[in-house]
């Protein structure tokens, strides 16, 4: 949208106060009215058990050394833990002071804290701060600190000393508004993933607080929709998000608290949801559980996750087929370890009891199949007679994809919301990790995921190693995927891989993998040597039960039944480090062809719940 047009609707309709951050309806004035008690009489307490914690101790300071860490070591924890703990102070001592105004003690904290962050060197995390630059750096958390003063400040109102209003004003202008205005543009005002959504987002949301002058702010405005363009350009029409779930809750999220204050503000004339491709986005959530809280965590994800009520409120109010889940699934206040406070706040103004699901079996995600056809992921979940849900997941796709795994082929097989067949998810955040030797990591190269390995070779990294789907389809009882992944090993005598999955939905669910590999000779006695190699990726502890027979025991039992003339199978315990840079282990079934190398060679494996 142009400028001139923007400015026009702005002047016409522009709103100013509590009502960009309310959601269906207005707001009277700052206070604990805000929030309705009883709904979130729960997390109200998390809120205060965090608040009354931090008191404890003084507000911890961001260090000249603690900042060089990253610089010196590429180490990225030791710095962000402080850094995330003082936005999480921040957070807490603002509600607590809106929820709680007789207690001086919250809002002493609170000005203090705000006085603190207003002091801090850059809101930017050394990994993306560029010492060699002139020009100031605007990231995601530089963008969310904007955002979240300019909210403060208007929701303490005339609590807030002329000083801090000032202070805040003066911050969000030098750090935001103006390297926005006079040094951009950014790289990530093109992006095609979260960085666009959040940085933009928190920019336009920030403006639409602080800046006045109707002719400035639409200059801002107008730079913020092109960028929030290009975001939802990194969408098919399916929706669906490559980057995992979390990356929705997180790039989809700041779209929806901008898109919801810009709507408000305008009176609906900008309307950021009026899209068929935005409503998918939105449905995407309801598509990808796979259990209560456990997801389908392809990319960097992490395997479960709590839902952020207060936005899934304000989607279903947008578009009602998006489900408002369970109460039980809501997101603890602790989970965002980043501290973030607009979805904080958002949780407690967006919830609304008539939309929130109320179960006995809290099974409140559909058993349904779905195909999302632009990244090529089929997902299903099956409830069984037996009173077991249980969910199989699988992706194509290619190997260049944001927040990149090499797993093309790559499945999940969950049960009652405990994965037997698994993705590793996400790990430590380190310069390695998003560097050149980012595949040699366990949990980003095709050696830790369920994928074959040909004569030693693992999947290549790129956008031209991807999959050709040959059929994908669902229905009640049974669903297809096949996909032709040869291309992904750049290895030069494979041919051709076919792996074709049959998920079939009956009383106790069966996956049947066939894998056909297809290898040109050498024409020699090489021919004979040659190693393949079946990868499966699982927390549990595989056993032997009978030749052919191998045996996962969670709170089910998963057998996976293969040919034990032809294939070994080898347990190896593993370990890596989370994305909270804490060790786990897990194991790598692999089993080795130990047969003469046929053409085609045909691998099958049946994967069997049993009572």
């Amino acid at each position: 949208m142009k400028r001139d047009r923007i400015q026009e609707i702005l002047e016409q309709h522009r709103k100013k106060g509590l009502t960009l951050l309310a959601s269906g309806g207005e707001i009277q004035k700052p206070s604990s009215q805000l929030w309705n008690q009883s709904i979130n009489e729960q997390l109200l307490e998390e809120i205060k058990r965090d608040a009354d914690r931090f008191m404890l101790t003084p507000d911890p300071e961001l260090t000249y050394s603690l900042f060089r860490v990253y610089g010196d070591t590429g180490e990225r924890l030791a710095y962000e833990r402080v850094y995330f703990e003082r936005r999480k102070r921040l957070n807490s001592y603002v509600i607590m002071a809106l929820q709680e105004p007789e207690n001086v003690d919250y809002e002493v904290a609170a000005l203090n804290m705000i006085w603190s962050v207003c002091n801090e060197f850059t809101w930017c995390l050394p990994a993306h701060f560029n010492e060699g630059s002139d020009r100031l750096d605007i990231d995601l958390f530089s963008a969310e600190t904007g955002f979240a003063l300019s909210e403060v400040k208007l929701l303490l109102g005339d609590r807030l000393p002329d000083l801090l209003r000032r202070r805040i004003e003066a911050e969000v202008e030098n750090r935001l508004f103006r390297p926005f205005l006079e040094q951009g543009p950014y790289g990530w005002e093109t992006a095609d993933h979260n960085w666009a959504a959040v940085c933009a987002g928190s920019v336009g949301a920030a403006a639409l607080y602080l800046i006045e002058d109707s002719h400035r702010l639409s200059q801002v405005l107008e730079r913020v929709l092109h960028s929030l363009d290009c975001y939802l350009s990194g969408f098919g029409d399916d929706g669906a998000c490559a980057e995992g779930y979390l990356y929705w809750q997180y790039g989809f999220g700041y779209y929806v608290y901008f898109a919801q204050m810009l709507k408000a503000a305008t009176d609906g004339e900008i309307n950021l949801f009026a899209s068929n491709k935005v409503k998918e986005i939105a449905l995407f959530q309801q598509k990808c559980f796979t259990g209560s809280s456990t997801v389908v965590n392809f990319s960097d994800s992490r395997p479960e996750s709590g839902i952020f009520m207060g936005l899934s409120c304000c989607l279903h109010q947008e578009f009602a087929e998006v489900i408002v889940p369970d109460a039980s699934l809501r997101a603890e206040y602790s989970a965002d370890h980043c501290g973030r406070w607009a979805p904080a706040i958002r949780n407690l103004l967006w919830v609304k009891e008539e939309w929130m699901v109320a179960t006995e079996s809290k099974t409140i995600w559909p058993a349904e199949s779905y195909y999302l056809s632009d990244v090529q992921w089929l997902l299903s979940r099956h409830a069984s007679e037996n009173g077991g849900n249980y969910s199989f997941a699988a992706k194509g796709g290619h190997n260049e994809e944001p927040h990149n795994h090499n797993d093309v082929g790559h499945f999940i097989i969950h049960a009652d919301g405990q994965a037997y067949l698994a993705d590793l998810g996400s790990g430590k955040y380190t310069a390695k990790y998003f560097g050149p030797e980012r595949y040699s990591i366990w949990c980003n190269g095709s050696k830790g995921h369920s994928v074959p390995i040909i004569d030693g070779s693992h999947q290549q990294n790129g956008a031209t190693f991807r999959a050709a789907v040959m059929e994908a389809s669902t229905n009640a009882k049974m669903d297809k995927f096949a996909l032709e992944i040869s291309s992904t090993y750049g290895h030069s005598k494979l041919e051709r891989l076919e792996r074709r999955f049959l998920w079939e939905k009956g009383k106790l669910p069966r996956l049947t993998l066939t894998d056909t590999i297809w290898m040109m000779p050498n024409g020699d006695e090489s021919d004979a040597e040659r190693q393949v190699t079946e990868r499966f990726i699982t927390f549990l502890v595989p056993e032997l039960v009978e030749e052919g027979r191998v045996i996962l025991t969670g709170q089910r039992q998963l057998f996976i039944n293969y040919d034990h003339q032809v294939w070994k199978p080898v347990v190896t315990a593993r370990s890596d480090i989370d994305h909270y840079g804490v060790e786990r282990f897990w194991y790598t079934l692999d089993f080795e062809w130990k047969a003469a190398v046929e053409v085609p060679l045909i691998a099958n494996f049946i994967f069997q719940f049993e009572s």
